[in-house]
């Protein structure tokens, strides 16, 4: 099972939640939201239990107060479960970072016929393949890539993928796409777009920390551990790669994403205020 919260940042006497379940609708660019049982009316607690969460579903958190109810807030969350996942996307070539110049696949797979595929920018704005790809039955292929951006699928009967981080440079960070299990093998390394082999004197980084500077190309981890979780990159002849977030999981995980407003974007790490109500987190009971 898994609790959403909403929290209201001033908190007081009144206030309502209702919660929503979140489905793509495919004939156009929004969502659809589904009331979940029990918050017809709203719940006085401001959290709300799923029951059996096996797969990425997106979920939305109202708060509001008064009679008739005002100062209505939307916040929209996504739990992403870690068990074998009802939908995937897959990444060809298979890794995070990528040339400019570079053409790149995004296959959705899963329980149904009908998917898009969706990226947010860092520095722009929500947009399908068919803006900057094109999109043939369930594979977004791009010809080409000039920022940063986060890419998943989702299918009109609800399902979202798995959220992919993918860069665009004339120089990269090969490292791995899907999160890492403790005790695996990784090994991490440095390309120029040019295709040159690089022979020596490559440096990896780790949080921006030196982790290896002498004549290996590689940056190998025999047996990952949490300690090795973070943003990692590499230097070579004063060049340097994009930084790029290595994940390290257990066997089984809960990961909370969470957006303000009325588009969901399936990012980690973002947090957003709206009209007073944040929220806070997802826990695995």
């Amino acid at each position: 099972s898994v609790t959403l919260k909403c929290e209201v940042e001033h908190p007081s006497a009144g206030w309502r939640f209702y919660w929503y379940k979140t489905v793509p609708k495919l004939s156009d660019r929004l969502y659809r939201y589904e009331l979940l049982p029990g918050s017809d009316s709203g719940t006085e607690e401001d959290s709300y239990m799923v029951h059996g969460q096996t797969h990425t579903a997106g979920y939305v958190c109202r708060a509001g107060r008064g009679e008739p109810v005002h100062n209505m807030c939307v916040y929209n969350t996504f739990c992403v479960s870690d068990f074998p996942p009802s939908a995937s996307l897959t990444v060809s070539p298979d890794r995070v970072q990528h040339f400019t110049s570079d053409s790149v696949s995004l296959s959705c797979e899963g329980n149904s016929t009908e998917w898009r595929v969706r990226r947010f920018p860092e520095d722009s704005y929500l947009s399908l393949c068919s803006d900057w790809g094109t999109m043939t039955g369930s594979t977004c292929n791009i010809s080409g890539l000039n920022s940063s951006a986060v890419y998943w699928c989702e299918s009109g009967s609800g399902q979202f993928t798995n959220s992919v981080n993918i860069t665009g440079h004339n120089m990269i960070l090969m490292s791995p796409v899907h999160p890492v299990t403790e005790g695996q093998s990784v090994s991490l390394g440095c390309r120029l777009k040019t295709g040159r082999k690089l022979s020596n004197n490559v440096f990896f980084y780790q949080n921006d920390k030196l982790v290896q500077n002498d004549t290996r190309v590689e940056l190998i981890i025999s047996a990952v551990s949490k300690s090795h979780e973070g943003f990692y990159k590499c230097q070579h002849s004063g060049k340097e790669s994009p930084q790029s977030w290595m994940t390290v999981k257990s066997d089984i995980i809960f990961i909370l994403i969470v957006s303000a407003g009325h588009e969901i974007f399936p990012w980690s790490l973002i947090v957003g205020l709206v009209c007073g109500v944040r929220e806070i987190f997802v826990f695995l009971i």
